[in-house]
């Protein structure tokens, strides 16, 4: 996605997103013949045996594969990996995962080989603490998936003759080990069990633990439910729909989004971020899913309803961002982890197919630029976690995208992921995941997952239909890709819904929701139809924007807007936008973006000068930003501040250069009325001789420059108002132009972040005065200021979170007057002089500090929140 620095309109972010749709350019890709799909197929099958032989010559018994060192993983006898080896439960993990695989490879021999290997070697009860959520996708799930296969080909009479359920008893036997994790009072699951003892008494060594990942406590329904249904025992499915109702009553009601990580006795979030990646992913396909495999309207509800929010609040396309649940306008990351890649897939699915196309596109743009999806990625592509372990959700979200629109494309992305296998990551003995996708470097392990899920992904996509041993029409695929068979819907239901109000969801309209999927055949008449969404994301992650060259028509040369004349609040050239077919779009975190639709526009020349309009503002934006500034301070430097308090500032490339000023500007602030600064000021005589404060928005940061120095000011500080942004968790901000001359402006113009911004309003509406230094950097406090005041010298560069100022009182007088009709003793004090308030000095500054020391406090506790989240862990 093109990312630039902030060029013109003061209302967009230090960057944009500027997409390009070349609708009528478009050639549509070659499709693969038969016998090249064939081929891939086969090819397909010969790396399945590389890595299952590998395992079961080097490492089976052993739960995983080191195929570096060509042995077994041994959970015990290798270094502790943390979190990671609770997956491995010394119940040959591996080869329970790929029991259905080999069924989907017509590996019908090798699969009855295995059946008899895993009745005959593995055991359950063993004293190991394992992971609830990995035991029961990897292993419950293996040996439903074994145990359906076996039916399957029993029933036919081909094999398993002698097959009497085994796989089956085996399951309920586990199933029945896990049960323990979900004694607690919220039915929320511990996170981990011991397969021996449960999870009560120090012989367990768990149960201690008070947090869960809402995926830990959210996947369960699939395994369990099936459980039950093949069984008869209605216990497995009655705990699995406890947790997902409760989950579903701790929804933040507001947003209908659910945070990360839980806690299981209390119900209050511990993390409050939310997003479909890493930590929340399979919650949400667990609730459509189990509609589909029990056929209760409940589960397609509740998705239904956390899908909207999803849209509105998480999906910006391609990007899925994390944000807060109480705050879902404010984004909580920068990065986006791998394991969102699954939600293409889901989305088509659910049926909505073009946000699937376009999040699948950028994913692919960022695979192609690193052979592999990294485990985490910024917003501008760049690798965050540069790990990759074989993760195989972007094949998975590729097949279900070519099953929905046929669209040969989706095979050469299939032919891409194998390819990159066999160049980076296939090693003698078997795949070894990426220890850094930049450097190729490679980490001892295999984890099981990809033999369970990317084998079975990279044959549907390129077999045919005669090439699969059953209809997979008829199963639905589970977060490990085990197959469940769909008639378990028509099994005896052994849990009657809740009719609880609690868990009821009668105020809701059916007419809300989709109650099926729409044919794709009507969706893609048109084959080029998907892929003009993904030529605007291919241009963006490659940061490419081609130049049309159309035949021109006589006297129609000159395109009608210029990037440099733009503004963005001028109706005129939003109307000369909408006919060279360009839009804009307001996004929820302040960005703009900018879209053109060629096929749009009024002409195929308006198209082409449309095109011109989006390379000049790329150039006109790359110009600005040659020259990266420094940050910039802004210190208060009034009583009882004393110069404590330091804002780091964004520079504008014009005005005032700060660096070459020893002293930097210092006076009293004032709010501009207008508080945009994008007219005459109505305020002038308050703003003369001081410090303008601005807000972010309707017009160019160099208007607002002159409109302040008309009215007399000496500088400027322009606030944002996206609120929660902050320099902690924004990249540094600078100002540019208007693309014209700004050698007129000639007072310095610094830029604040929201909640920075936020730290200077509070202050200027509990004091009369507040006078702040604009320099390079922070001036030492004068040696006569620190025997004036004994509070702690600590500096602060980052601000407290607040409520948006009131405009009403903003200026000195309207302050004065809510001062004195505060009914709080200690803000009267606040506004007052010692003399007019009749109190000792020493009591008015206690006031004050205490006023001080509040705002930090609750500026520390939430930079430690967003720190928190920064460290968090997949």
């Amino acid at each position: 996605m093109w990312r630039l620095w902030m060029f013109g309109p003061a209302m967009m972010s230090s960057s944009f997103v500027l997409l390009l749709l070349l609708g009528f350019f478009i050639q549509l890709s070659q499709a693969i013949t038969r016998e090249e799909k064939h081929r891939l197929r086969n090819q397909v099958v010969e790396m399945f045996d590389h890595a299952y032989q590998n395992y079961m010559d080097h490492a089976y018994p052993a739960d995983e594969l080191m195929p570096l060192t060509c042995r077994g993983r041994v959970r015990g006898l290798e270094p502790s990996r943390g979190d990671v080896d609770d997956a491995l439960g010394k119940f040959s993990l591996t080869l329970i995962d790929t029991l259905d695989t080999l069924v989907l490879l017509n590996k019908t021999v090798e699969f009855e080989e295995a059946v008899k290997r895993v009745l005959k070697d593995v055991r359950f009860d063993n004293d190991i603490v394992v992971s609830v959520f990995e035991t029961n996708i990897r292993v419950l799930g293996g040996l439903l998936g074994g145990h359906s296969m076996a039916v399957m080909l029993k029933e036919r009479g081909e094999r398993m003759l002698w097959y009497n359920d085994e796989l089956l008893h085996m399951a309920k036997d586990l199933g029945i080990r896990l049960l323990p994790a979900f004694n607690t009072s919220s039915g929320l699951p511990y996170p981990r069990v011991n397969l021996r003892h449960g999870v009560q008494g120090p012989e367990t060594r768990t149960g201690t633990e008070t947090d869960t990942c809402t995926a830990c406590a959210g996947t369960i329904i699939l395994e369990f439910a099936a459980l039950s249904r093949f069984t008869g025992d209605p216990i497995f499915e009655a705990h699995a729909r406890r947790a997902l109702d409760f989950l579903w009553e701790k929804r933040q009601r507001n947003s209908n989004l659910v945070g990360t990580t839980i806690n299981i006795h209390s119900g209050e979030w511990v993390r409050r971020d939310s997003g479909v990646g890493a930590g929340i992913d399979s919650y949400y396909e667990y609730l459509l899913k189990a509609y589909v495999l029990l056929g209760d309207d409940q589960f397609l509800q509740r998705f239904n309803i956390h899908y909207a929010s999803i849209m509105k609040y998480i999906s910006q396309p391609p990007l899925l961002l994390d944000v807060h649940i109480h705050k879902p306008l404010l984004p909580a990351r920068t990065w986006m982890d791998s394991l969102l890649a699954f939600f293409p897939g889901l989305q088509v699915l659910k049926g909505d197919i073009r946000p699937a196309i376009e999040t699948h596109e950028m994913l692919y743009q960022v695979t192609k630029k690193h052979n592999f999806l990294p485990e985490a990625f910024t917003t501008d592509f760049r690798v965050h976690w540069a790990q990759h372990p074989l993760r195989p959700e972007f094949a998975e979200s590729t097949y279900f995208l070519y099953k929905a629109t046929r669209d040969p494309y989706y095979l050469e992305v299939g032919r891409t992921v194998l390819e990159n296998l066999n160049r980076f990551a296939r090693v003698p003995c078997g795949f070894a995941a990426m220890k850094d996708v930049r450097t190729g470097s490679h980490e001892d392990r295999m984890d099981s997952f990809f033999l369970a899920e990317m084998f079975k992904y990279l044959f549907l996509i390129f077999a045919e239909e005669e090439d699969l041993p059953f209809d997979v029409e008829e199963y639905i695929f589970t977060t490990e890709a085990h197959l469940l068979p769909l008639s378990l819907s028509t099994a005896l239901r052994s849990h009657a819904p809740p009719t609880d109000n609690s868990t009821a969801v009668e105020e809701l309209d059916d007419s809300n929701f989709e109650w099926t999927c729409p044919n794709t055949r009507l969706l893609f008449p048109d084959p080029a139809y998907p892929r003009n969404f993904r030529e605007p994301i291919r241009s963006a992650v490659d940061k490419s924007c081609p130049r049309p060259s159309l035949p021109r028509e006589p006297g129609m040369g000159r395109a009608p807007l210029r990037a440099h004349d733009f503004m963005a609040n001028n109706p005129e050239h939003l109307e000369l936008l909408r006919r060279m077919g360009v839009s804009l779009i307001h996004l929820k975190d302040g960005r703009v973006q900018l879209v053109q639709h060629a096929t749009q526009a009024v002409s195929a020349v308006a198209a082409e000068d449309g095109m011109r309009f989006m390379q000049e503002m790329m150039e006109l934006s790359s110009q600005q930003q040659k020259e990266q500034l420094p940050p910039r301070a802004v210190q208060i430097i009034s009583h009882p501040f004393f110069g404590r308090v330091v804002l780091t500032a964004g520079p504008a490339q014009f005005g005032m250069d700060l660096s070459k000023s020893n002293l930097g500007v210092r006076g009293s602030v004032t709010v501009a009325e207008p508080y945009s600064g994008c007219s005459m000021l109505s305020n002038a005589e308050f703003v003369a001789g001081r410090i303008a404060l601005l807000q972010r928005g309707q017009c160019m940061f160099a208007e607002k420059a002159r409109n302040i120095q008309k009215a007399g000011a000496i500088g400027g500080i322009v606030i944002d108002d996206n609120e929660g942004s902050s320099s902690d968790t924004a990249p540094l901000f600078q100002m540019a132009g208007d693309g014209r001359s700004t050698d007129d402006v000639t007072l310095p113009l610094l830029f604040l972040f929201h909640k920075e911004g936020n730290i200077l309003l509070e202050a200027l509406k509990e004091h009369r005065e507040v006078e702040v230094l604009l320099s390079e950097k922070a001036r030492d406090r004068g040696a006569d200021e620190t025997e004036d005041e004994d509070c702690c010298t600590e500096d602060h560069n980052s601000p407290a979170p607040s409520s948006s100022p009131d405009q009403s009182q903003f200026t000195t007088q309207e302050q004065e007057i809510v001062g004195e009709e505060s009914e709080q003793p200690e803000a009267e004090h606040k506004n007052e002089t010692p003399e007019s308030a009749g109190e000792e000095p020493a009591e008015d500054e206690d006031a004050n500090n205490q006023s001080v020391d509040s705002l930090m406090a609750d500026w520390q506790e939430d930079l430690e929140a967003f720190k928190q989240m920064e460290k968090d862990e997949l």
